[in-house]
């Protein structure tokens, strides 16, 4: 049994060569199927998102299924075989599961410790499980993974500290409210990262929403998707009298808030906390209104360095997470190691049974005056005998050793065995 991954991420292909190797809709169950299809495999899982390509295999030859897999890869989707060799990279055995490992904990991932990989390796080995891809090998494999990378998110801080300026926005709000469920919020033109981070804070609690747009009716569209309210540009800087939280992005080639409006919405606000992020570039909110007291106003450059800091951080947690991973592959392979032996123990135990059996047999057919208990005292004692013949050949089977291969070839030659492998 190999541990076998063939694929490409955002590291070794550009977006549109990902894009053409994509197995997504009806396209995914066709590929998986057949894949497995294919004489080397015997297992397989596709992993496929907007970040990586990957073939996850149980094959009998690595080799063999390499060339095959990538055949089919280029025959599926129409590229050229030299020109998808460049992007692919493969990983065998031990290396397999180390970078399964990885990518399940988000150690591969463009952004190390984002979330989203864990759910997407979920939902495509659950897929391989409904179309009955996987057996033993695959399955534990990707049941192992799983939980490699709940215990890393468990005994790290990898998927702490904010690290896209959207989200470390929203972290800086928490840090000066509380809690976010009670205030309101403002966006402020529509900008990608703006909208981005409005989603963010709409899933840590915010529920009171305002949209200002210069374009009202694209204002009123976004009010509907945050199930908030469209007001009228110009009307924003009243608004911000009962607004806590403001994120601007508008485009604008000038300042839209100065330090005198501030000064005013400050007063009638009774001087309640303000938070505002600027992530306009150019910026659209006059920096002096930082000076202003219970005003919090950060653009782009001071979100920029909080990132910073945190992908540090993230590091640092990575390196605890990758000792994790040596750990659990070397449990693992204990566990893939056993399985080795299984076949051997097995036919052993068929082997001793014929034995039994037929010298029960013979036996038996000589003292046909036996009685009913007799025949099942002489049953018990064979058995027994038997059992403790085996004991010490299927427990040494069972121990990790260096030289197992060595213990199997011998036990079978001993005990006439000649199990015929795949």
């Amino acid at each position: 049994m190999n541990i076998f991954v063939l694929g490409l991420n955002h590291k070794t292909a550009d977006v549109d060569v990902r894009e053409k190797l994509a197995f997504s809709g009806p396209k995914l169950e066709e590929g998986l199927l057949r894949i497995k299809a294919l004489p080397e495999v015997r297992e397989a899982v596709i992993l496929s998102t907007c970040n990586r390509v990957e073939i996850y295999a149980n094959v009998k030859d690595t080799t063999k299924a390499s060339e095959s897999i990538k055949n089919f890869i280029s025959e599926f989707h129409g590229i050229n075989r030299d020109a998808l060799e460049t992007s692919l990279y493969i990983h065998e055995n031990i290396s397999a599961v180390k970078h399964i490992f990885r990518v399940a904990s988000s150690l591969d991932s463009m952004v190390v410790g984002e979330p989203q990989i864990l759910g997407q390796l979920k939902d495509a080995f659950e897929f391989a499980l409904t179309k009955k891809t996987t057996g033993v090998l695959l399955n534990k494999l990707m049941k192992k993974a799983i939980s490699v990378a709940k215990r890393i998110r468990t005994e790290t801080k990898i998927a702490e500290n904010a690290v896209s300026i959207s989200f470390a926005a929203v972290e800086l709000a928490k840090k000066i409210f509380t809690d976010l469920a009670t205030k309101s919020f403002m966006l402020l033109g529509a900008g990608e990262m703006a909208e981005l981070a409005a989603r963010h804070l709409m899933s840590s609690g915010v529920k009171e929403v305002l949209v200002a747009n210069r374009t009202y009716d694209r204002g009123c569209e976004l009010a509907k998707e945050f199930d908030g309210r469209a007001v009228r540009f110009e009307e924003f800087i009243h608004e911000m009298v009962n607004t806590d939280i403001v994120i601007c992005s508008t485009g604008a080639s000038k300042y839209v808030l100065m330090k005198e409006q501030m000064q005013h919405v400050m007063k009638e606000r009774k001087h309640k906390p303000v938070f505002i992020i600027d992530i306009s570039v150019p910026r659209n909110i006059d920096p002096e209104i930082n000076h202003i007291d219970n005003v919090y106003l950060y653009d782009v450059d001071d979100l920029q360095g909080v990132v910073d800091i945190n992908v540090l951080e993230r590091r640092k947690e990575a390196e605890k997470a990758e000792k994790v991973i040596a750990e659990e592959i070397e449990t693992f392979q204990k566990w893939q190691t056993s399985l080795d032996s299984v076949p051997t123990v097995i036919a052993l135990r068929e082997r001793a049974d014929a034995i039994k059996k037929e010298e029960l047999d013979r036996l038996l057919n000589k003292l046909p005056s036996l009685g009913e208990k007799e025949r099942k005292d002489i049953e018990y004692m064979a058995t027994a005998i038997i059992n403790k013949l085996i004991h010490p050949p299927t427990a040494a089977l069972k121990e990790d050793t260096e030289d197992k291969d060595i213990l199997i070839a011998t036990i079978k030659r001993l005990y006439g065995l000649n199990e015929k492998e795949e």
